[in-house]
């Protein structure tokens, strides 16, 4: 464009020339303005996006419309639509929400941890031991009752406690791989906090049983990591159960095929627990959305994780039994 106005005014400064001269020079008027332009074209257009901030795009203005949509020129969403520009274009971003790697030794977490595992255990000494009625009919003096055992349940306390800090570490592990290793937008599904989208889903208006569907499909997704984690961690349990601890009520050593029995039917288990753990959570989170869109589902979710695992054991023997 720079070369178009400087031969135009080289023109208007030579008044003296002839008609004829005009009428000669002409042609090469049009094709000296026609190379010009193509050459600023070219030349906006081999610049990289990068470095246009710097020398420009050639001056070029470009429009754009909606076909069928009426548009007057002193619209404001007109206007800043031709402002933005063809590079902004309105896209969907998948903020990743990652959590700490060690997120499960903050002190919060920690104590949340340590007093769920101390209540576990230590819940069931507290409940008073009613007599039986053939306590009451013998008239024999009872024995003098034992001490209460303090000690075993603080030891599987800490046992209960290490595992589930072990399970949330291995899932922030999974987190990581997931975020490097797959598709940002299938990253954003496995990360994502299934009580707030059941939340937005809800003020959305779907139809129910769309919405059930839903909830409980991104609650499966969202489990995935949590269950996976505690499918690890249990692995490596019974691998130390089976190979590496030495038992102390049996005398004869276990052959290593006997032991791979155990592992094989140990992880079978597991696997099942596990699946059935997914499977529960993803429908209870999806039933407990009608009640309450945030606060129902993570009840639900939870009720199903713990039901999950229970449900599978009572199918297992009820299968042992038949067979």
């Amino acid at each position: 464009m720079a070369g178009i106005a400087l031969l135009l005014d080289l023109a208007k400064r030579n008044p003296s020339l002839s008609s004829s001269a005009k009428s000669l020079h002409t042609h090469t008027l049009i094709s000296a303005l026609a190379a010009a332009s193509a050459a600023a074209a070219s030349y906006a257009a081999g610049l990289p996006l990068s470095s246009r901030f710097l020398f420009g795009d050639g001056g070029f203005g470009v429009a754009y419309c909606d076909a069928g949509a009426t548009a007057v020129w002193g619209d404001a969403s007109l206007q800043s639509s031709v402002k933005k520009g063809p590079l902004d274009i309105t896209t969907k971003e998948y903020i990743l929400d990652v959590k700490p790697l060690f997120s499960a030794f903050q002190p919060k977490n920690l104590a949340m941890t340590s007093l769920r595992s101390f209540l576990l255990f230590y819940l069931p000494l507290l409940e008073p031991r009613t007599p039986t009625e053939e306590e009451d009919d013998v008239d024999e003096p009872h024995e003098p009752e034992r001490p209460v055992d303090l000690v075993t349940p603080f030891q599987n306390s800490i046992k209960q406690i290490l595992r589930e800090t072990a399970v949330v570490t291995t899932r922030r592990v999974l987190e990581r791989v997931a975020v490097h290793y797959v598709s940002r937008r299938t990253a954003w599904k496995l990360l994502k906090d299934a009580s707030r989208s059941a939340r937005r889903k809800a003020a959305r208006g779907m139809p129910t049983i769309l919405y059930v569907h839903s909830v409980g499909k991104t609650t499966l997704k969202a489990q995935v990591l949590g269950v996976s984690a505690s499918w690890v961690v249990q692995a490596i349990i019974d691998v130390y159960r089976c190979f590496i601890r030495k038992p102390e009520d049996e005398i004869e050593e276990v052959e290593l095929k006997e032991k791979f029995k155990q592992f094989r039917k140990k992880l079978h288990t597991t696997t099942i627990k596990c699946g059935a753990s997914l499977v529960l959570a993803s429908v209870g989170a999806g039933i407990g959305a009608l009640i309450h869109p945030s606060h129902g589902q993570w009840i639900g979710c939870t009720i199903g994780d713990f039901a999950g695992p229970i449900a599978a054991i009572l199918v297992i023997e009820k299968l042992q039994l038949n067979l």
